[in-house]
């Protein structure tokens, strides 16, 4: 049986490397999958405390974070690809038309 720390520790380590995807890459699709891989490791450490404390909460729970993820990925390329459009660039940094 694993232990419960070793879950943990590898959702800690995911989600860490999400966060420095997140604030170090200035590509778009980067940043989409960088905030994808941090609801996964929230995702394994809900169900690996679901399995602990033997209760099916943190696996519902996970059941709505997908489909929470699913519409984020899903808006957020069709924002991207109508954004591409107009201005082919796709990096953060240079993106300054959607203010006001």
């Amino acid at each position: 049986m694993v232990p419960l720390s070793w879950y943990i520790i590898l959702s800690a380590l995911t989600f860490s490397i999400g966060v420095f995807g997140f604030l170090a890459r200035r590509n778009l699709i980067i940043v989409f999958l960088s905030i994808e891989l941090m609801l996964n490791s929230v995702n394994i450490s809900l169900i690996a405390f679901s399995h602990y404390l033997q209760s099916m909460r943190g696996q519902m729970l996970v059941f709505f974070i997908i489909t929470v993820a699913a519409a984020e990925a899903a808006i957020g390329l069709a924002i991207l690809i109508a954004f591409y459009k107009n201005n082919p660039t796709i990096k953060v940094d240079e993106i300054n038309l959607l203010k006001g």
